[in-house]
């Protein structure tokens, strides 16, 4: 029923697909290993010769994300042959069947969804992206999956070394009944080389070591660690084909608008910055008057260096809004500012979508950005975050920084081709 041949296994993949008998069975290591098929094909497997008693789980941080990584790759027929016709799931829904067995949906973004477990019995889970869901949904999964015989399958890509996963489960899998694979980008062998190159230069860093190298490495010191302002500072602009505005809201902290542009060269550039201090000026603004000050900043803009006989003004495809700034996004709309929408606030993520930019020289600050180009050499680890096995920015100084990784994270789709022109789509690993 598996469609193997159609889909290149390494040996690596097929001796954990037979070797999942444990109660606990981890795959983690890097992304586009492999890894995701492996623990499909064990799931799968495990759901076929299930017996009646017990409920399957499928977990993940959002029901969007199980339906991409989980339910997107098992439908495919290229992948999973004829299976892919005993797999039927409704976008949206909350219960999948597959090979005619009900399937449960969960999603684990806080946690409250650790009551969403509460009074079930369980006899397979399947876990996709293990360390984004809360250790007390964890630890309630494993305890719901009582039945005889039942296990836990999951996924993930590394964290920090002192993540729960990691110390309480991956460092004691000699005292667990846990089994765990890990995996790196050359053990998936359906990758050439040109995506492999393409895929590592998407990384650098942290990011490259987590995602390239599998390795379970803390995030310490600066986050920025490749900013060079001798490499990164441009004194003139060119011709910019579009522009985005980034804002990170401040009542008492700073309020910072950063206008980034997509340069003819190729390039992203902040074009220009605006930012208000209210315990510098000791002049607090309401909604009403920071939207009548970007949007005169804005009209008034022109390019540092321009002659005076260029036309003032640039219009934003989009402006990305700090999300907890409701009130300020409905001012906007308000007063007539076009292309208003919550900015992408995946802190790891934005980081490494600016860190991607600035390692491949891809983003550059003019130095007339007093504020971001104060802030970017400072912007680094919180420790204490680090100690709890998190990954976060210390809140000192970061408000123009914020405003920078909200416009370059949320404008990803439109400049990851500057990044990687090669690069084939991204499908499920």
């Amino acid at each position: 029923m598996l469609n193997l041949d159609a889909l290149p296994l390494s040996r690596k993949q097929l001796r954990s697909v037979g070797q999942a008998t444990a109660r606990v069975n981890l795959w983690h290591g890097s992304v586009r290993s492999g890894k995701t098929i492996a623990s499909l094909l064990a799931f799968v497997i495990a759901v076929a010769t299930a017996g009646p008693s017990g409920l399957i789980i499928i977990c993940g941080r959002s029901l969007q994300t199980i339906e991409r990584n989980v339910f997107e790759p098992l439908t495919d027929a290229a992948l999973f042959g004829p299976l892919a016709r005993h797999v039927h799931h409704t976008r949206g829904a909350t219960t999948a069947t597959i090979l005619g067995r009900t399937v449960h949906l969960i999603g684990a973004a806080d946690t409250r969804a650790e009551g969403r477990l509460r009074g079930l019995t369980a006899q397979l889970a399947y876990v996709d992206e293990a360390t984004l869901v809360p250790e007390g949904f964890w630890t309630q999964l494993l305890a719901r999956l009582s039945v005889p015989g039942a296990r836990l399958f999951a996924t993930t890509n590394p964290d920090s070394p002192r993540h729960w996963l990691k110390v309480g489960y991956l460092d004691r899998a000699g005292e667990l009944n846990l089994r765990a694979w890990h995996f790196r980008l050359a053990d998936n062998p359906s990758l050439s080389p040109e995506y492999i190159a393409d895929l590592t230069a998407e990384y650098v860093g942290l990011w490259r070591r987590r995602m390239i190298d599998g390795a379970w490495v803390v995030a310490e010191g600066a986050i920025y660690d490749m900013w060079d302002e001798g490499a990164h500072v441009v004194d003139e602009l060119p011709d910019m084909r579009r522009h985005w505005l980034g804002i990170d809201y401040g009542t008492t902290n700073p309020f910072a608008a950063v206008l980034l542009g997509e340069g003819i060269d190729g390039r992203l550039y902040v074009c220009g910055e605006w930012r208000h201090e209210a315990r510098t000026t000791h002049r607090s603004m309401t909604d009403a008057q920071y939207s009548a000050a970007v949007r005169a900043w804005l009209a008034a803009y022109q390019p540092p260096g321009a002659s005076p006989a260029v036309p003032a003004g640039v219009a934003p495809e989009w402006t990305f809004v700090d999300p907890s700034a409701a009130s300020f996004s409905t001012q906007l709309w308000a007063d007539g500012h076009a292309g208003i929408a919550r900015a992408t606030n995946d802190v790891a993520d934005g980081i490494r979508s600016v860190s991607s930019m600035l390692a491949a020289g891809r983003l550059l600050v003019h130095r007339s950005c007093e504020g971001l180009l104060t802030e970017l050499p400072g912007y680094s680890w919180d420790p204490k975050a680090t100690d709890r096995g998190e990954d976060a920015p210390l809140k000192v100084d970061d408000h123009s920084a914020d405003a920078l990784r909200y416009v370059v994270h949320s404008t990803a789709h439109e400049w990851r081709h500057l990044l990687t022109p090669s690069r084939p789509e991204e499908d499920t690993e």
